[in-house]
């Protein structure tokens, strides 16, 4: 075959370090359309962007020619230095050091942007630690919560 096909849809989840929530409704306001216009930077397109004060949620179609991880350390890395440029007050800001990342079926895709638009409205009965243990339990991944939040 000559032509390598893909289609890799990712509903990533970090959070800013120790869930502290730096990012308040003018942040939000600028930081979703940055990360989106970060993924096309990595050939990849954010479908959705959303998430509350203390994370992110990402649903992206991942680019064939990049690695998760390569992905993901560029878009935290940009976006934490792109968040103290713009917003002086920021200048402690960090992500936490690690990430979910989950595989979502082309069938789904709708049912998750609909999740990560209504974050705000599910974090008024569920905590981000709650939230992320559940998705941890639903993809059967085995973790210790010693090393999960740091």
């Amino acid at each position: 075959m000559p032509q390598s096909l893909s289609q890799n849809y990712l509903h990533v989840i970090f959070s800013t370090k120790g869930r502290y929530p730096w990012l308040t409704a003018p942040v939000q306001e600028r930081l979703y359309p940055y990360l989106a216009k970060a993924c096309e930077g990595q050939e990849s397109r954010a479908v959705e962007v959303g998430g509350v004060a203390d994370h992110v949620h990402l649903l992206v179609k991942l680019s064939k020619n990049l690695a998760l991880a390569t992905f993901l350390g560029t878009i935290k890395g940009e976006s934490s230095k792109w968040l103290k440029s713009v917003f002086p007050e920021l200048h402690a800001f960090a992500w936490q050091g690690g990430y979910g990342a989950f595989s979502v079926s082309a069938s789904h895709v709708e049912d998750v942007q609909r999740y990560i638009r209504n974050q705000a409205e599910h974090h008024r009965k569920k905590s981000f630690q709650e939230e992320f243990r559940a998705f941890l339990t639903k993809y059967h991944i085995d973790f210790d919560e010693r090393y999960v939040w740091d």
